[in-house]
């Protein structure tokens, strides 16, 4: 018995027959958008990435001083929040006006030091310390719009179908 993820479908490769391929995937994208606009049943579609491979793009350089100033900006929102929250007590009647517990300014000087100092030690502590920052994808080099190899003629028909109604 097939696995079934989340939706209820079944995690294997679907069986049909190639239709088009693609070297990008917005490409199959259009396609496939073509022929459901062609009235082409949409749960006969699949997009298939073939050749896949791992990318790892590097976004931006890591030192201590980023790590200190990023830690410091978000304790300038914490000491704010602080503020907000415990900066003032009530007055005990109408006529004493509420008195602040600390200014604002010590707020958000105490709140950047404590984020600074978090964020330098959480780093340090890390145990992949790496230099840099990076975003990493699945990319594929080659992605295929399958059928059913019994709707592969209504497939062709709907795309040319669906270029007419986009025109």
């Amino acid at each position: 018995m097939a696995k079934r993820n989340l939706r209820g479908l079944q995690a294997s490769l679907p069986n049909g027959s190639a239709v088009a391929d693609f070297n990008n995937y917005q490409d199959a994208v259009s396609y496939v958008e073509r022929i459901i606009m062609g009235d082409f049943p949409v749960s006969s579609i699949a997009i298939v990435g073939s050749n896949l491979s791992s990318v790892e793009r590097i976004r931006t350089k890591i030192s201590y001083g980023k790590i200190a100033l990023n830690g410091a900006m978000m304790g300038v929102w914490l000491g704010l929040l602080a503020f907000i929250i415990f900066g003032t007590v009530p007055g005990a009647t109408p006529e004493d006006p509420a008195q602040p517990l600390f200014n604002l300014g010590s707020a958000i000087l105490v709140g950047a030091g404590l984020g600074m100092l978090f964020q330098v030690i959480r780093f340090s502590l890390s145990k992949t310390k790496r230099g840099f920052a990076s975003t990493s994808q699945i990319v594929a080099t080659k992605y295929e719009v399958l059928v059913p190899s019994e709707l592969v003629s209504q497939a062709n028909s709907a795309y040319q179908k669906g270029g007419e109604e986009q025109a």
